[in-house]
C-alpha cells in the first residue's frame, strides 16, 4: 500500500512538470480597464484568464474599476472564483479617472516582465491574437499592438490623420484593441514624463522597436448585431472626445500651425487694408469706410480670440502636468485570488 501511495506520488509530480514544461517562463501581467462593462467583463475576463493559464506558469490580472455603477465589480469576483494559477487583483479608483489615468495605475501596479493593456472589456479577436502578440514581442519588439483590419469609423480617420499630418511621429497610429509592453518599454516612458496624457503618442516617441500585428474581427461575445460595445456610457464618450483634443494640442502642431495661420492672415488683411486706404485717400475724395471697418475688425478679433485660446489651453495642460503627476487615488486594492 506505501509503494503504491508514494508511485502515484511520483506520478502526479512529474504529470505537473510535464504540464508545465512547455508554458512560458515570462511573467505576465493583464491590466484591463473597466467601466461600466457589467454585460461583458464577465466573459472577457474568463477568456484573458484561459489564454494566460493555459499558456504561462505565471501570470496576474488587474481589472482597473473605473468608478463603475453598474455591478461589475460583482461580475469581476464572481468570475475569480474560478481561476487557477493566475492571480486576480480588482482595483477600484475612487472616482471616474478615465482611460489613461486609470490604466497608468494597472499598470504601476503590475509587475510582469511583459505586460498587456486591454483598453476594452471587448474581444472582437480570437484568444490566439493574444499570444500572436505577445510571441511578436519576443522578437524584439518592445510594443506590440493588436489592430483590427477593418475600416474605422470616420472620427477615428480624421484625428488619426490629422496626428499623423501634424506630428514628428513617423509611427503611423490607428485604433488599436490591445498592446503588449516590455517592461524596458514601461520603464522608457515613466523616465520620459510622469504625466501621461496619451499613451499610444509616449509609446510611439519612445524611440523602441514597434510593431503592430493586424487580425481579422470576428463578433464580440455577449454583443448582438456586432456592436463593439465601446464608449457606450456618455462620461466616457465625453472624456475620450477631449482626450482627442487636449492629444493633438500637446502631441502635434497643429495649434502651432493654426495661430501662425490667423497671425499671417491678419497682417495681410491689414495690409490690404492699409493699401486700400491709402490709394482712396489720394484718388478720390474719402467716404466712411464703416463696411471695411467692422470687417477688419471682426476677422482680426476672430484671429486673436483664436490665438489666446490656443494659448489658455496650452497653458492649462502645462500647468495639469507640472502640478498634477501621476494625480489618481484608488478607493479600494482586492486581492481576489492567491
Amino acid at each position: 500500500m506505501a509503494e503504491n501511495f508514494d508511485k502515484k506520488s511520483f506520478d502526479e509530480k512529474n504529470f505537473d512538470k510535464e504540464k508545465n514544461f512547455d508554458k512560458e517562463k515570462n511573467f505576465v501581467s493583464a491590466v484591463i480597464y473597466v467601466h461600466n462593462a457589467k454585460e461583458r467583463i464577465g466573459a472577457f475576463l474568463s477568456r484573458v484568464r484561459e489564454v494566460l493559464e493555459k499558456n504561462f506558469e505565471h501570470a496576474e490580472i488587474i481589472c482597473v474599476n473605473d468608478a463603475s455603477d453598474d455591478g461589475s465589480a460583482d461580475a469581476i469576483r464572481a468570475c475569480s472564483r474560478c481561476a487557477g494559477n493566475v492571480g486576480i487583483t480588482l482595483v477600484t479608483m475612487s472616482f471616474f479617472h478615465g482611460l489613461e489615468l486609470a490604466m497608468t495605475a494597472g499598470v504601476d501596479l503590475a509587475i510582469g516582465d511583459f505586460v498587456f493593456e486591454f483598453d476594452h472589456a471587448v474581444m472582437d479577436y480570437s484568444p490566439d491574437t493574444i499570444m500572436a502578440v505577445y510571441r511578436r514581442a519576443l522578437e524584439g519588439y518592445d510594443v506590440v499592438s493588436a489592430s483590427p483590419d477593418k475600416k474605422e469609423k470616420l472620427s477615428s480617420r480624421i484625428f488619426y490623420r490629422v496626428f499623423d499630418r501634424f506630428s514628428d511621429y513617423s509611427y503611423g497610429m490607428a485604433t488599436e484593441s490591445f498592446r503588449i509592453l516590455s517592461r524596458r518599454a514601461i520603464n522608457r516612458v515613466s523616465s520620459m514624463n510622469e504625466t501621461i496624457l496619451y499613451r499610444k503618442a509616449l509609446y510611439a516617441h519612445c524611440g523602441l522597436p514597434i510593431d503592430t500585428q493586424k487580425y481579422e474581427p470576428v463578433r464580440p461575445e455577449g454583443e448582438a448585431g456586432g456592436s463593439s460595445g465601446r464608449a457606450s456610457d456618455k462620461r466616457e464618450r465625453a472624456y475620450r472626445s477631449g482626450l482627442a483634443v487636449d492629444s493633438l494640442i500637446v502631441f502635434t502642431k497643429i495649434g502651432y500651425r493654426f495661430s501662425m495661420m490667423m497671425t499671417v492672415g491678419m497682417m495681410l488683411i491689414s495690409i490690404f487694408v492699409l493699401g486700400y486706404t491709402v490709394i482712396t485717400y489720394l484718388t478720390a475724395h474719402p467716404v466712411e469706410g464703416w463696411t471695411t471697418t467692422v470687417l477688419f475688425l471682426a476677422v482680426s478679433f476672430f484671429g486673436l480670440f483664436g490665438i489666446l485660446t490656443v494659448i489658455v489651453k496650452y497653458l492649462q495642460l502645462l500647468i495639469d502636468m507640472v502640478f498634477k503627476r501621476k494625480h489618481y487615488s484608488f478607493e479600494n486594492i482586492e486581492k481576489l485570488t492567491k
